[in-house]
This record gives structure tokens, C-alpha cells and sequence, in this order.
């Protein structure tokens, strides 16, 4: 009986193996030295976050003071545009036809009966773990919870409609960046509070029957967000001053 060829394949092989361990160490030891090094013995992670805050920041002093130049010119040209006025009966006219278009155009701040609707995300448990089967996008505002939000207080009737700080109009638009909002050129982070004026048992009907509401609603009852809705006897909406823009635009002969 012959005896078994010895396993002079598999051996070869471990041999190969054991041949580039060397190799992979050195590899290794040298990115983790490059890494050391470019890191200083700090987090590099941790560093891209940071820098990324600070522009942040920079990119909002820069727009506040964008804002103010804009408010300062939009009153010298208030100005220059009544002395014009007073002296041209045409330009007259076409002064008082855009000031009676002020208000329905959101250019005018507005005061009265109404509510206030605050979004939040989720709290954290005391040890920094999410709820049960939850993940990490369920415990966050979404710009869809927000615009539902605000398109049913839209159908609702409201007169006048602030996120923030920010008068709403018919050129606004709702965005957001992770569960950052992102609102005419400036940044917010929650929790975001929703100011109409108008009819409040209309508005809170309004969101009752909205389906998209509704899914936020049930995040809310699943994760713990916020979604609070408070009647208020008098608020207050800011006017707009950001440029009015718009992409396309229709003639009517009336």
C-alpha cells in the first residue's frame, strides 16, 4: 500500500502567506506613522467637523452683514423714490400701485390672532442610545415634516406665515441640510418654530387632515419627536426683506 503523498501544497501555501506578513506589517506601520504625523496627535475626523462649523459660522457673519448692507440701500432707494415722486406725477403713481401691493406681496409685517408650532427632534436616552428599533434618521426634523407643516397652514387660509425669523412668500422654499434648515441664505438648527396668523381651530383642522402631517405624526408618537401647537391671542410676522426673485412670470390681461 503506497503511503500518502505528504501535504507539500498546503504547506507552500502557508509558506507564501508567512512570506508577506512582513510585507502587510511594514505597510501598515508606515500608514500608521504617516497618519500620526499629519495628525499631530489629533482626531482628523474630528478636525473636518470643526472646520466645517467655522465656515458655518463665517458664511452666517458674512450674510448678516450682506443683510444690513441690503436694508441700507433699500432705504436710500425708499428715499430717492419719494423725492422722484414728488416731483413726477408718474412716478407718483407707480409708487402707490406697489404699495398697495405690499401687503398681499409679504413686504409688510403683520400682527394678530394665530398659533405657533414647534418641531423638534428626538431626546436622547441617558446613556446616548436611540429608541427601540430606531435609527438615526428617525429621531430628526426632515424638510418634508417641515413643509407639510407650512403647506397646511398654506391651506388653511393663513394670512401671514414665518419659519424662524423668516416671512414666508410665494418664492420661499424650505430646505434642509442633514436636519440643518436652510431658509433664504441662513442656517437654523431645531428646534424649528412655524408662526401663522390666521384662523387657529381652521389652521389645527388643517393639520389634522394633512396625510403628510400624519407620518410625522406617528414618528413623533414611535421616537418621542416634538410637534407642539400652541394658540396664540396675538403673533407677530416680520416682513420680508430678501430680494424678490423669480424665475418665470406670466402676463394677464386681467
Amino acid at each position: 500500500m503506497t503511503p500518502p503523498a505528504p501535504p507539500a501544497t498546503v504547506r507552500r501555501g502557508r509558506s507564501g502567506w508567512g512570506a508577506l506578513v512582513p510585507v502587510v506589517a511594514l505597510a501598515a506601520g508606515l500608514l500608521f506613522a504617516t497618519s500620526g504625523q499629519t495628525a499631530e496627535g489629533s482626531d482628523l475626523r474630528a478636525g473636518n467637523v470643526t472646520e466645517l462649523s467655522g465656515l458655518i459660522a463665517q458664511r452666517n457673519e458674512v450674510i448678516l452683514e450682506q443683510q444690513q448692507q441690503l436694508a441700507d440701500l433699500q432705504r436710500r432707494a425708499r428715499e430717492l423714490t419719494d423725492q422722484a415722486a414728488s416731483r413726477d406725477g408718474a412716478v407718483a403713481q407707480a409708487q402707490a400701485a406697489g404699495d398697495a401691493g405690499a401687503l398681499s406681496a409679504g413686504l409688510v409685517a403683520l400682527r394678530g390672532r394665530g398659533l405657533e408650532i414647534t418641531l423638534d427632534d428626538a431626546p436622547r436616552r441617558p446613556d446616548g442610545s436611540l429608541p427601540m428599533g430606531a435609527r438615526a434618521d428617525d429621531v430628526v426634523i426632515h424638510q418634508s415634516d417641515v413643509q407639510a407643516v407650512v403647506n397646511a397652514v398654506w391651506a388653511a387660509g393663513a394670512d401671514g406665515v414665518a419659519v424662524m425669523d423668516q416671512r414666508l412668500v410665494a418664492t420661499s422654499a424650505v430646505r434642509c441640510v442633514g436636519n440643518v434648515l436652510l431658509l433664504q441664505g441662513r442656517t437654523y438648527s431645531p428646534p424649528f418654530v412655524v408662526t401663522a396668523i390666521g384662523d387657529p381651530a381652521a389652521i389645527r383642522a388643517q393639520l389634522a387632515a394633512s396625510p403628510q402631517v400624519a407620518v410625522f405624526q406617528q414618528a413623533v408618537e414611535d421616537f418621542g419627536l416634538t410637534f407642539g401647537v400652541r394658540d396664540r391671542p396675538e403673533v407677530t410676522v416680520p416682513a420680508y426683506t430678501a430680494p424678490l426673485d423669480m424665475a418665470y412670470a406670466t402676463a394677464s390681461d386681467g
